[in-house]
């Protein structure tokens, strides 16, 4: 009996033996493929991979070209962000590819090398575009992995001396067609004023006047009148104001939420209080402070799973911290949601630290900076987990990063 059941076991195995080895005989090659799966297989590899395609082969280097291969990427509903990295030299092109945990160094845009545009600083990102702003306050939309840009028309020569609050980029797609608007708050509190750049129309859209919401209560009213720097002794004596000097490129920081239909922007006022634009209702609030004014922080929004956080950098108790918080509408208060480390906070305390940040998904990248020291520190909001990057070197040296943008490595996206 038991020598039946070993010959029958040792029969199945060899059954199943031949029954793989017919299934790997019966596989075939990637160049077996038809041009519509051959696209197909190869828009679902990581964006990475098509810097690589065109020198595997000649039929490969034609599909990267292809049309049909683009449209074939479009169908793919997300990838992995990557965070374009901002440095003191804004000539070049270095991004943290999250996936692969790796630094990048892609060809800059022809068109942001000219003279004109050689000190283009970026100002947002969405999708897989990037928005760019020259010397002369014109707009230019870059997609950073193709190296392809378009530079928007002009704003009238009568807005571009006011003073700007907010400038952010949102992208959408609809039947197969990506298109992106671009929004700019500006004017003096409380006289505010926003303007649409939409890419399917190629053209700005009216002048729209905000109105103040004055249902707000009296803990969430501020001197909107009055939005100037108050400046104040540090405990080190040193003279600080509380709209601390922020990178160039994040001084429009700003991001835009949808919730109920509705699209909300937010931006920091120069005072450092958040201010909320309903661009549905064409009205603006402004949300209570963290912090009383007379303390010293750095702070910046960001957006991350549909809402929009602010990250805050403070010190008290002879150390840093710095902490991630949400407004709780119904409350009308603002709830903590994350919090580094305090052994890697506390190595900030007293270095007069700016933060720059950044929001992808459910990531929160986060430049930190200063005269002393500088570093990027990854934060996954669902893990809390807090990561600092690898330092990334270009020529031996060290590069500095001042801020970041975070965009979807789409070489399919246009403008």
């Amino acid at each position: 009996m038991e020598h039946n059941i070993c010959l029958a076991f040792t029969m199945n195995r060899k059954r199943k033996s031949l029954e793989q080895d017919d299934c790997i005989s019966s596989t075939f090659g990637m160049d077996e493929l038809n041009e519509d799966l051959l696209e197909r297989v190869l828009s679902r590899l990581p964006t990475s991979a098509f810097f690589r395609l065109t020198s595997v082969c000649k039929r490969w280097k034609s599909v990267a070209s292809s049309p049909s291969f683009k449209l074939a990427c479009s169908q793919i509903p997300s990838r992995d962000p990557w965070f374009f990295m901002v440095d003191p030299f804004l000539n070049r092109s270095i991004v943290f590819d999250s996936s692969e945990r790796s630094w990048k160094k892609l060809n800059h845009p022809p068109l942001l090398q000219t003279n004109s545009n050689c000190n283009s600083m970026p100002v947002s990102a969405s999708g897989g575009l990037i928005c760019f702003r020259n010397s002369q306050g014109n707009f230019i939309v870059s997609n950073p992995v193709t190296g392809v840009c378009n530079e928007h028309p002009p704003l009238d020569p009568s807005l571009q001396n006011l003073t700007f609050h907010a400038i952010v980029m949102s992208s959408y797609t609809k039947y197969d067609q990506s298109s992106y608007k671009l929004v700019v708050v500006f004017g003096e509190f409380p006289k505010l004023s926003f303007r649409v750049y939409n890419s399917s129309t190629a053209c700005w859209e009216e002048e729209t006047a905000l109105c103040k919401n004055f249902d707000d209560d009296d803990s969430t009213e501020s001197d909107s009148n009055d939005d100037s720097a108050v400046y104040f002794l540090s405990k080190a004596g040193n003279v600080v104001a509380t709209n601390m000097q922020r990178s160039p490129s994040k001084q429009y920081s700003s991001v835009i939420t949808t919730k109920n239909g509705e699209e909300t922007l937010h931006f920091l006022s120069s005072s450092g209080s958040v201010v909320a634009c309903n661009l549905t209702t064409k009205c603006f609030s402004e949300y209570p402070r963290l912090l009383p004014v007379f303390f010293e922080y750095s702070i910046d929004l960001v957006a991350c799973g549909g809402r929009m956080l602010v990250v805050l950098l403070s010190e008290f108790f002879e150390s840093a911290s710095l902490r991630v918080w949400c407004y709780d509408e119904e409350a009308r208060s603002w709830q903590q949601i994350a919090a580094m480390p305090p052994a890697m906070s506390h190595e900030w305390y007293g270095k007069n630290v700016d933060i720059n940040c950044v929001g992808a998904g459910d990531q929160i990248l986060i430049c930190l900076s200063s005269a002393e020291i500088s570093s990027c520190v990854l934060c996954d909001l669902t893990a809390n987990d807090w990561i600092e990057l690898p330092k990334c070197f270009v020529d031996g040296e060290a590069i500095k990063f001042l801020s970041a943008f975070s965009f979807e490595p789409r070489i399919e996206a246009s403008m």
